[in-house]
């Protein structure tokens, strides 16, 4: 594997690491908003907010580069039984530019929106306490960047004949 590549992997698994974090953290917590609004009465303050604009864009953002690397996005291979290799080689590369693209605009547009938040000091008030929320907005746009790097890895190891295998699935 190439140096890119070795950074695109062991970066996608930390990302993805990060994610399985907060995925326990938000479990966590919802357990215990459960466990004191039946026990003592009373829930734990501004959980849906929290869980809301906190744990799901951290779980539904950063893992995109893991899933990318691991090609795990929707993928059409019906017609791919039907080419060569020359054709998948080159449909998998217009595949990663495209991919790049988008993930590209996606991360320079939401990029604008971190910032306007951030400027505006964006917040939501639940059970009279302030939380801020603009730090989140931060999150798409490293997601987005993070994935078009990892695709961008990909076109690279397409072009120079060095993309790892795929990975068989098992049967069903």
């Amino acid at each position: 594997m190439t140096l890119p590549g070795r950074l695109a992997e062991n970066t996608a698994r930390l990302l993805a690491l990060v994610g399985s974090i907060g995925v326990m953290l938000m479990m966590l917590h919802v357990g215990a908003d459960i466990v004191a609004r039946n026990l003592f009465g009373r829930p734990l303050p501004a959980t849906n907010e929290i869980v809301s604009r906190y744990y799901m864009v951290f779980i539904a953002f950063l893992p995109l580069a893991w899933v990318e690397r691991r090609r795990g996005m929707v993928s059409v291979e019906v017609v791919e039984a039907l080419m060569g290799p020359r054709m998948i080689r080159g449909s998998d590369l217009i595949v990663v530019f495209l991919a790049t693209l988008i993930y590209a605009l996606l991360a320079y547009t939401t990029w604008f929106d971190a910032l306007s938040a951030y400027r505006a000091g964006r917040s939501v008030i639940a059970l009279n306490i302030l939380i801020p929320v603009w730090p989140t907005f931060f999150l798409p746009p490293i997601g987005f960047t993070l994935a078009a790097i990892v695709t961008l890895v990909r076109g690279y190891e397409i072009v120079t004949g060095t993309e790892p295998p795929r990975e068989e699935e098992p049967p069903e």
